[in-house]
């Protein structure tokens, strides 16, 4: 019997997307799957909406995820987006589902884990140590100090070239207001953000910056997560990737030496991945992500 797919509200709106939901359930009402469809609402990126299906093992192969499919494409049609991105797993069911309906593949990213338990933090003091004239760091948790506000959001543009392959991404265009809702959403859901940033002695000028979401809870249950982590294009080739990154897992680890850091990069970004390498991070696995066009 088909499943029926009923509309939902989602609260989970942000100042630059909001949420649609469907929830597909039985003739006897159990629930079998649900979908989410982010549409991007700011300037760069409203041609674009984000895709989440999942789908109850045992009741796959049914047509409960084409339903969700069809009522999210519909929907991201209705919307005039241009594309539809999705993402799974590399040889799982989910991309075979996703590329059977039209999807493509147009960026593959290679997923990491770093636990902290295992890592020699006098490797991290050394790199911190190591001299790069004319920069210095500073860092912050939570939302940027007032002072710094506008010269981090500025900063932002250096992950305006970041390797996206095929993905019609569009750019995210960064202003105060949208750094501080960043910062605000993660402590609204109990997280902390912890930046670590560059600055340009001379000029006093933040050049590059990366983000660290760490759990509130810090039981052994939660992992933190990398989030950004760029340099602006007129001052790379000095290794401040490496020293913002290792000082970020340095705080981490004074605060929750047991937690696992996680991060994922582009497989063909290699600057950024030779970085990971350098700072003990293990691969665990791929992903892909898929476009629709519509």
């Amino acid at each position: 019997m088909p499943s029926r797919v009923t509309p939902l509200i989602d609260p989970a709106a942000t100042p630059s997307s909001h949420r649609l939901a469907w929830l597909a359930s039985g003739a006897d009402g159990i629930p079998l799957g649900s979908a989410f469809l982010r549409l991007f609402t700011k300037e760069g990126q409203t041609h674009l909406a984000e895709l989440d299906i999942a789908v109850h093992p045992a009741e796959r192969r049914q047509g409960v995820g084409t339903a969700l499919l069809d009522a999210a494409v519909g929907s991201a049609r209705a919307e005039r987006r241009r594309a539809v991105v999705a993402q799974a797993e590399d040889g799982s069911p989910g991309g075979v589902f996703l590329a059977a309906r039209g999807f493509r593949g147009v960026l593959t990213l290679t997923y990491a884990r770093l636990e902290l338990a295992g890592i020699d933090p006098d490797h991290f003091t050394r790199i911190l140590e190591q001299p790069r004239p004319g920069y210095h760091l500073t860092d912050w948790t939570g939302v940027v100090p007032a002072g710094l506000a506008r010269n981090h959001a500025a900063s932002r543009r250096a992950m305006d070239d970041m390797p996206m392959g095929d993905t019609d991404y569009g750019t995210v265009i960064w202003d105060v207001e949208r750094v501080v809702a960043a910062a605000e959403a993660i402590a609204q859901r109990g997280d902390s953000l912890y930046t670590v940033a560059a600055v340009h002695t001379s000029s006093g000028t933040l050049v590059g910056f990366s983000e660290l979401v760490l759990p509130g809870e810090r039981d052994g249950k939660g992992d933190g997560q990398h989030y950004g982590t760029a340099v602006l294009p007129e001052h790379r080739g000095h290794g401040l990737g490496l020293w913002m990154k290792a000082k970020a897992v340095l705080h981490a680890h004074s605060l929750a030496p047991d937690l696992a850091l996680l991060t994922d990069t582009a497989e063909n970004n290699i600057p950024m991945r030779q970085v990971n390498d350098a700072l003990g991070y293990r691969p665990t696995h791929t992903a892909v992500e898929y476009q629709l066009d519509l």
